[in-house]
Formats: C-alpha cells, sequence, structure tokens
C-alpha cells in the first residue's frame, strides 16, 4: 500500500458516530477524504470540525441519501468523474434497528425495506460502481463495517412483509453486507483489491446504539482502532474475504458460507439495482 498521505480515501457515513471518528483519524494523517453523509448542513460541521483538528488535511464533501438507488449512482460518478483513483473504500453508512421509524417497517425511495436498501444495497451498487477505479487503484481495500448482530435472509420474504422487526431487519441486511463481502474478494482475486468486514466493538456510543439501547459498552476509539487496522495493517495486504470481530477473525453466521445463498442474494441485488450480471 502507498503511505496514508498519498491515498484517497472514501467513508461513507462520515458525519457521525464511527464514520467521523475514522475519519478524523484519517485526517491526521494527510491522506485525501472524500467525506460522505446524506445532510448539507452536517457535512459542512463535520469538514469544519475535522478540518479544524488537522488544517493540513484534504477534505471533500459528498452527499447522497443511500435511501435512493439513483443518489447512490450520482455520487458513484461524481467520484469516478473528480478523482482519478481510489485506495481506500469504507462502507460504514447505515440506519439502526429502531432509527428512522421507531420499529415501523419503511420502504425506501425504491420501494425496497429501508435497511436492507440502505444498509445492504447501497453498499453493494457503490462498491460494483467504483470497482474499476479501485482495480485501477490496486493495491486497494475495501472494508465493510457490519455487525454481530446478524440475521439469516428468507429469500421467500427479503422484504420483510409477512414478518417485520426492526432488528429483523437490521440484522439481516448486516448479513447480505458479509455475504457480498465474500463474493466480493472473490471476484477480485488476483486484481490487487481486497475485501474484508467487520463487526468494529460491541454497542460503541453512536446515534444507533444509544437510540436502541440508551447506553454504550465500548468506545468509538475500540471501534476506530479495529476498523484502521484492516485499512492500514501491511500484514492484511493479501488477506481478503474474511470477517473480523474486533481485531480477531471470526466466523459469521453459516448463511455466510452458503455460496448458493449467496449466488440468490447476488442475483436479486443485481435485479434491484439494475446491473448487469457480474
Amino acid at each position: 500500500m502507498r503511505p496514508l498521505e498519498d491515498q484517497v480515501i472514501l467513508i461513507t457515513g462520515a458525519t457521525d458516530g464511527l464514520g467521523k471518528a475514522l475519519a478524523a483519524e484519517l485526517a491526521a494523517t494527510g491522506a485525501t477524504l472524500l467525506v460522505h453523509g446524506r445532510d448539507d448542513r452536517r457535512g459542512e460541521e463535520t469538514i469544519n470540525d475535522i478540518g479544524t483538528r488537522a488544517p493540513s488535511s484534504s477534505l471533500h464533501w459528498y452527499r447522497a441519501n443511500f435511501a435512493s438507488l439513483q443518489e447512490v449512482r450520482d455520487l458513484a460518478n461524481d467520484i469516478i468523474n473528480e478523482h482519478d483513483r481510489l485506495d481506500l473504500l469504507v462502507n460504514n453508512a447505515g440506519v439502526g434497528s429502531t432509527l428512522p421509524g421507531d420499529g415501523t417497517r419503511l420502504e425506501s425511495t425504491d420501494g425496497i425495506e429501508l435497511r436492507f436498501a440502505v444498509n445492504y444495497l447501497a453498499t453493494f451498487l457503490l462498491t460494483r460502481l467504483l470497482e474499476p477505479l479501485l482495480v485501477k487503484s490496486a493495491p486497494a481495500r475495501v472494508v465493510n463495517v457490519s455487525s454481530a448482530g446478524q440475521a439469516s435472509i428468507d429469500f421467500d420474504d427479503v422484504m420483510l412483509e409477512r414478518a417485520y422487526g426492526g432488528q429483523r431487519a437490521y440484522a439481516q441486511s448486516k448479513l447480505a453486507q458479509i455475504m457480498f463481502t465474500f463474493d466480493l474478494a472473490e471476484d477480485l482475486a488476483g486484481t490487487g483489491v481486497t475485501a474484508n468486514c467487520l463487526h468494529p466493538a460491541t454497542f460503541m456510543p453512536t446515534k444507533i446504539v444509544l437510540a436502541a439501547r440508551g447506553g454504550a459498552t465500548s468506545t468509538l476509539e475500540e471501534g476506530v482502532r479495529a476498523t484502521m487496522r484492516l485499512l492500514t495493517d501491511p500484514g492484511l495486504d493479501t488477506v481478503t474475504g474474511r470477517y473480523y470481530n474486533g481485531l480477531r477473525e471470526a466466523r459469521a453466521m453459516d448463511q455466510a458460507y452458503d455460496v448458493d445463498a449467496r449466488r440468490r442474494l447476488c442475483r436479486l441485488s443485481e435485479e434491484l439495482t439494475a446491473l448487469a450480471p457480474s
């Protein structure tokens, strides 16, 4: 990997919680940071806050609401048009089990169950669209911020129209993200681009956690440390297709290792995003 100060790094969901803390950590290295969020005001506040702490940093703001697949496409196009390389992609954006909706089933702009759309499908689409830029920039890394809270996918009711629960919707979307990571690693084998995912830390003090639980048991610093390791550790240059719980490699739910289930998820994702098969 190139020195961090020479890298271009995209972090989605970077205006709060782990994403913002990670952006601040990386800004201090002198890297070029592409900061994503869905609210311009919060984006400006984030850029100003990080810029004050790291005045020599290079920060670029990108707004996109991941509840809209078109906005995900627009984000990818903007990055491709404005940057000739992308060394690190951190897919961190997401919504929790309670907010928004307070446990009520919601749908995205495209009529897709909201948590599946934002937490998983946006990650799938954005990464696939940025894949050529990542390969061109190799060595490069993709890190998907997932969760230990996982639930298997019922392919007869992926949108949870029959049996909805906020926690199940969240957990299903996170397992889908892990399944995608494993497929992505296989697809990118030999390109110099690695793909890994992690549960950064348990119940960090983020809006998602505080809304669902009212308290935290881990710190943001713990989550940042685990994520930074996957992004920067030279010992992981060729490690790909792995799931980590914090700093340790771990095993995800069994469905993540079911090749047929992953193929079904991939086909569904391509249909929902109108992407050609990879």
